[in-house]
């Protein structure tokens, strides 16, 4: 609709192709699967979320395909539109801005879809799918469902997306108050809230240089990194679960930890002309990549080692569960380091009994092995990932926080994927690599390893 309203007749044509290749595949894949069993069990509702964002990111590749504005071929093309629908926002883009709007209108989108799941979109709309919500619902967000709201998965699932979408209609409006145009407002809105980073200027936020911009995106970036379960509870008067839940002050009080350490350490290098300078750009910079969305008003990888290496921590440690932030998530690293305290204490004090605890609740063992293993997996993929990259070529630093950016949906990296370069320069088994990667980030690891055991297949 926006091609046609802007007079890209051409881009318009290559949609249209666009969709009927895709009705044409689902057709096809519903024809193959008639004769399939009717009932869905967990084990096919980890299998349709995680082939169904590979899917998803080979169908939305194809208006980047067609056009021929994407270098590369269509590796380059899959690897935007994964980045998107994963909410990652690396890009192979170097020139950005000559791109037609229509197409980058589209390439936002896939991030605003991926910010709370294709999937839940299903569930709440087309309550006619045919298959328990329940199973796609927790395997597409976990953390987000809280207790009492499982039995009445389909209304959750809505009231989250007009939650989403109230956002939305807020932030656009936000932006264009701030200066914006209504199409920067509108795809920078729908990047901000899937914490995605596309952005449609070269040079991201710093484009716009304006405070009043800044300011907005700070304060909806730091919203989509709360749990939306506690949006939820607040929408039925229980606003202060927010200060109640343990994860939330864990998210803030890192934030602000992340601030001041990047503000004294820009300050004193005197990277800016003033402490006030360096303490916006840090602001922006630690929530824009502790969320994973990727956003820069300043080329960071030009900062002082203490905070580039405070950056690449910020990467691993991610938003909230429940969120549309990426990463390893702030309760994981919480209950890692409160596991830790207890054994160090246990090492000291071996008949004392103490057992970890979020909040008022206790961590099961379940959920303390759920947790180890997550880093331990996650940790390992980050390793390898790295060992692979270098020997793609890549130097140690390019290779290392590709790995990172992309399996923590993070977008930028540093050295040569840093803020104001990009992917496109990467061999094309690194971009099919990497893409791997943020799936594996998106669907927290275990949804997608698991597909590969063979005892998992198993009647």
């Amino acid at each position: 609709a926006w091609s046609a309203y802007r007079g890209e007749w051409a881009i318009v044509r290559i949609f249209a192709d666009s969709i009927l290749l895709g009705i044409i595949l689902g057709a096809a894949l519903a024809f193959w699967g008639r004769r399939t069993e009717q009932e869905f069990f967990r084990r096919e509702a980890l299998a349709v979320v995680s082939l169904g964002w590979i899917l998803a990111a080979a169908v939305g590749a194809l208006p980047f395909f067609l056009s021929h504005r994407f270098p590369g071929g269509y590796i380059n093309c899959y690897f935007e539109a994964m980045s998107g629908f994963t909410t990652t926002g690396a890009t192979v883009l170097s020139e950005i801005e000559s791109v037609p709007e229509g197409l980058l209108l589209w390439r936002s989108f896939t991030q605003w879809l991926g910010g709370v799941g294709i999937v839940v979109l299903f569930v709440a709309v087309l309550p006619a799918l045919g298959v328990e919500a329940k199973h796609l619902y927790r395997v597409e967000i976990p953390g987000v469902i809280k207790d009492g709201t499982r039995p009445r998965i389909r209304e959750s699932a809505s009231l989250l997306w007009k939650i989403y979408l109230g956002f939305t209609v807020l932030e656009c409006a936000f932006l264009m108050l701030g200066g914006m145009t209504f199409f920067d407002a509108l795809n920078h809105t729908f990047t901000t809230l899937a914490t995605g980073g596309f952005s449609t200027k070269n040079a991201s936020i710093a484009h716009f240089n304006s405070l009043a911009v800044e300011g907005v995106i700070v304060f909806f970036m730091l919203a989509v990194g709360v749990n939306f379960s506690l949006y939820a509870s607040a929408v039925r008067g229980k606003i202060r679960q927010f200060w109640k839940e343990p994860e939330f002050r864990a998210y803030l009080a890192f934030l602000l930890g992340a601030v001041i350490l990047l503000t004294l350490s820009l300050t004193a290098h005197r990277d800016y002309p003033s402490p006030a300078t360096s303490l916006r750009h840090s602001l922006f910079q630690a929530v824009s990549i502790m969320t994973t969305t990727g956003y820069y008003t300043a080329d960071f990888d030009q900062w002082p080692s203490f905070a580039r290496i405070l950056l690449i921590l910020l990467m691993f440690v991610g938003g909230s569960a429940g969120s549309t932030a990426g990463s390893i998530k702030v309760v994981r690293i919480v209950a890692l380091a409160k596991m830790a305290w207890i054994e160090l204490q246990h090492f000291f004090f071996p008949r004392r009994v103490r057992t970890a605890k979020l909040g008022k609740s206790v961590l099961p063992e379940e959920s303390r092995h759920a947790v180890f293993g997550f880093f331990i997996l996650f940790v390992a993929v980050f390793i390898f990932g790295t060992v692979f990259m270098a020997g793609l070529g890549l130097d140690p630093i390019t290779a290392a926080s590709s790995v990172i950016a992309t399996l923590g949906n993070v977008g930028p990296g540093l050295g040569g994927v840093g803020a104001v370069q990009h992917y496109g320069h990467i061999p094309a088994p690194g971009k099919i690599f990497l893409s791997f990667c943020m799936v594996l980030g998106r669907l927290e690891i275990f949804t997608v390893l698991v597909l590969f055991l063979p005892e998992f297949w198993k009647k």
